[in-house]
């Protein structure tokens, strides 16, 4: 299987194997730091090596969180691994200068091989891990972790379908064989994807490599082939329908495939999550943890909107929001647009906005606006991950426009979520309903696991200015 579902979140089998891969090779490297660092005295080795084990832990487990952070694994498909070779020296970098400082602070009971260790242990783990990763991508092909699927259905449902697979990054765990017009469907995907089976689908079954055949039949009441698709069944072959394919694959919810039936019956979607003891303290400790790191920035970004602005001049700006149920909420920024910028009523925000200022457009770009909402998160009017908390005006609209929109607000907003992560700025109402398919992923399979997954790869769009999936 090309994903994994871990506590209802898909990641992607190869990341798997890959990152536990990098963490044995890192912590190995650590214990060859020692071994070196030291000129190669055996003795003093074998008679240390049970004290270096928290270390080399230590050592590999920060660089790993890092290099999730920074993107590391997704980049070999969207970059080459020339890209993922760069992001993870940056990434070995940061590790450094970071432990580098944890060394300073616990150097009396942690760090006891001393500072050179982790110098050089830095320095080989570049090397040995651009080594490890080239023989594991040319001994193990991404290619052999796909699945070979068959889509049945031709219409409208397996348009989209193939729509949202256009992409690489989308299809990189499945090979998609072609599509099975259904009995007198009209064809709407590319002729090239449409395949004729003389046969029946077990003889074809048979006679290919197929893993996984997915329903995408504009019309199943009549003409979904249910003895057909029993015997492919017992043949090992997987059934699943369009929307729980797409969501494994795209990592976001087929919106216009969907019908409430889906929702009722599917995996997830429970609120346990909202009145949860350890989503709360996960939101309390993951704010105040980013309130220690973040005021000096915080501090420096109001000096820079009053000596750009003047003295007199407002640093924060407070704006109603929806929140969790419904309920309107103050949400607090840092003030990024002119005091006059919405003297005309609301509009949408747009990516070149002439109302933003200097340092407003800097602060935007890097997400220091978002700051100040740190407050609303200990206030509890929201989470440190969920959906961006939207205007009244807007969700009144939207929610007229958008089916299933108004369910964005069962799970608290937060500062940052799944669908930052994975889409681009939204300003259009198209960009929205997009935007909302990852929302939907989010409440559905929310979990803890997947708010340190967003809160980690937050650091990636921060820097890249995009997500990685």
């Amino acid at each position: 299987m090309a994903h994994v579902r871990i506590f209802r979140h898909y990641i992607h089998l190869p990341y798997i194997i890959m990152g536990a891969a990098d963490l044995v090779v890192l912590g190995a490297v650590f214990y060859c730091g020692v071994f070196f660092r030291y000129f190669g005295e055996i003795n003093f080795f074998l008679d240390n090596y049970q004290v270096a084990f928290p270390e080399a832990l230590t050592f590999a487990a920060v660089n790993l969180i890092i290099m999730i952070a920074m993107g590391v694994y997704p980049a070999k498909t969207q970059e080459g691994m020339s890209g993922m070779m760069l992001r993870t020296i940056f990434s070995i970098l940061m590790s450094a200068a970071g432990l580098s400082f944890l060394f300073y602070v616990t150097e009396s009971w942690l760090w006891y091989f001393g500072k050179g260790v982790l110098a050089l242990s830095s320095v080989l783990a570049i090397f040995i891990l651009g080594i490890s990763r080239s023989l594991f991508l040319f001994f193990a092909n991404e290619q052999s972790f796909k699945r070979n699927v068959l889509v049945l259905g031709a219409g409208n449902r397996a348009s989209n379908l193939y729509d949202d697979l256009k992409e690489p990054l989308d299809r990189r765990g499945v090979e998609l064989m072609g599509f099975v017009p259904g009995l007198d469907e009209e064809v709407k995907v590319p002729h090239q994807k449409v395949l004729t089976i003389p046969g029946t689908l077990k003889e074809y079954v048979l006679q290919h490599p197929v893993d996984e055949i997915v329903i995408a039949l504009d019309d199943r009441r009549k003409k979904l082939p249910l003895d057909d698709l029993l015997e492919c069944k017992m043949e090992g072959v997987h059934i699943v329908d369009a929307p729980t394919f797409l969501e494994r694959e795209g990592r976001k919810v087929a919106l216009d495939l969907i019908q409430p039936s889906w929702m009722i019956f599917a995996d997830g979607f429970g609120a346990v999550s909202t009145r949860s003891i350890t989503k709360r303290g996960f939101d309390i400790l993951s704010s105040l943890s980013l309130l220690l790191v973040t005021w000096p920035i915080m501090l420096l970004t109001v000096l820079a909107i009053k000596l750009e602005e003047g003295w007199s001049a407002p640093v924060l700006y407070k704006q109603e929001r929806v929140g969790l149920n419904g309920q309107p909420f103050p949400v607090m920024k840092f003030r990024s647009m002119r005091v006059d910028a919405e003297k005309h009523g609301a509009v949408w925000a747009q990516k070149n906005d002439t109302r933003v200022t200097r340092i407003g457009g800097f602060i935007r770009k890097v997400r220091i606006d978002e700051l100040p909402q740190i407050f609303n998160v200990l206030l509890g009017d929201m989470a440190v991950v969920g959906p961006r908390p939207e205007r009244p005006i807007f969700v009144e609209k939207l929610s007229e426009k958008i089916p299933y929109y108004n369910e964005r607000h069962r799970v608290k907003p937060g500062i940052t979520g799944w669908a930052q992560l994975c889409f681009a700025y939204a300003d259009s109402e198209e960009d929205t309903k997009e935007k909302l398919r990852y929302d939907l992923y989010y409440i559905k399979n929310q979990s803890l696991l997947l708010d340190l997954i967003v809160l980690i790869q937050t650091v990636e769009v921060i820097l890249f200015k995009k997500g990685s999936r």
